[in-house]
């Protein structure tokens, strides 16, 4: 069941969604999922109705609404799909903006422990409903925060609106992460699209074609920083002069990850200039839109294995069938994987042949801590194995 009011989504180009608090039951307990305010938009947008109809497995349902050098900078094997040439899949979690400090440590350092292989941070400073006083913590500094106290894991932003900080200081931030972690940072890039801080907060928001724009020279901008000792760039939007960025990341690159689905400009500008893609969406969306995106990079001379795809979909697993088909009439607005560990396994087959490198797990439907913890350590020992 979906509660809460909730207003505009963003333009179909963005292809965003939003999502007010779940209300899940589980074990036959109401509960409001954590941190489910709004989902974070800019990564992991869904396709508008005009790009892709919903898809429902009846097996493990999925439900949606109508530069190179990764492995190198990663020292990680390239994953999924067969399409690609590539072995196995990473599995990582996303630990919501509204919980405690304490509790956000507490996932994350688990997920570590336990063999998830990233954790990501949404970007925003407000909640997206009608109540907007709730809590929410600022990225860039849970993410520093984080790389300085969980280990192993690649860690990022899920992902980082341009329209909040010039490209060349998010450079600046994300390389002194990549030092914190050592060498583990992911910078995740999207157009920006939350109307209620950008007005709250005096943010400019432009329209979406010059947010867009803006996107794309942003991603020229922290190309050039990354990649050279100075940079000079003259753009519509943004200017350097010789500008210099050092120290440079840990491992000589960065992987840069756009996320975003708009099928004829964003999805371009991950052709163009992305090691990494994410989007919200269940393997249909996936196989379609990864179809679109090597269309584009065949246009712009870029080869669709450089380039690494990681889906985002909420998680409703349990051996109680009682609780799965109540799950599979909700609607939660979002690409929802619903299923005993044996049916998810097969969704994530599904995603695995669709193409996806990476299926990113969010936690605003797993529960309090303790039931967190429990589904997460049953998904990472009884479904994961299979994929790497």
């Amino acid at each position: 069941m979906v509660t809460g009011a909730v207003g505009p989504g963003p333009p179909a180009e963005l292809a965003v969604s939003p999502v007010a608090p779940l209300a899940v039951v589980v074990g036959g307990e109401a509960t409001e999922a954590a941190g489910t305010v709004w989902v974070e938009g800019d990564a992991a947008p869904l396709p508008s109705p005009d790009e892709h109809d919903a898809a429902t497995s009846p097996q493990a349902t999925t439900t949606a609404p109508t530069g190179t050098g990764i492995a190198q900078a990663m020292g990680s094997s390239l994953a999924g799909g067969a399409d690609y040439g590539r072995q196995a899949m990473r599995f990582s979690f996303w630990t919501s903006n509204a919980l405690p400090w304490d509790e956000i440590l507490a996932g994350a350092s688990h997920a570590a422990a336990t063999g998830w292989d990233g954790v990501w941070f949404a970007d925003h400073f407000m909640p997206y409903t009608a109540d907007d006083t709730g809590p929410m913590h600022e990225s860039w500094t849970v993410v520093a925060a984080l790389a300085a106290s969980v280990p192993d894991v690649r860690i990022g932003p899920l992902v980082s609106g341009n329209t909040y900080r010039h490209p060349a200081v998010l450079a600046k931030m994300a390389t002194t992460v990549d030092h914190i972690s050592g060498g583990r940072c992911v910078l995740g890039l999207g157009a920006g699209w939350q109307e209620n801080e950008h007005t709250a907060y005096g943010i400019e928001l432009p329209e979406v074609a010059e947010r867009l724009d803006r996107l794309e020279e942003a991603c020229q901008v922290i190309r050039g920083l990354l990649d050279n000792d100075h940079t000079d760039f003259n753009g519509k939007h943004y200017r350097l002069e010789q500008a210099p960025l050092s120290p440079k990341p840990v491992r000589g690159a960065m992987p840069l990850m756009i996320g975003g689905g708009g099928e004829r400009r964003t999805l371009r500008i991950v052709a163009a200039y992305a090691d990494e893609w994410n989007v919200w969406g269940d393997p249909e969306i996936m196989t379609h839109k990864n179809a679109v995106l090597d269309r584009h990079c065949a246009q712009v001379g870029r080869d669709p294995a450089a380039i690494q795809r990681s889906a985002v979909a909420l998680l409703m697993m349990s051996d109680d069938e009682a609780y799965l088909a109540r799950a599979r009439q909700r609607d939660t607005g979002r690409p929802t994987v619903v299923g005993t560990p044996t049916q998810v396994a097969e969704t994530v087959a599904a995603y695995r042949d669709a193409g996806v490198d990476e299926l990113i797990v969010p936690d605003f439907t797993l529960g309090p801590m303790q039931r967190k913890i429990e589904t997460m350590d049953r998904f990472i020992g009884e479904v994961a194995p299979a994929f790497r």
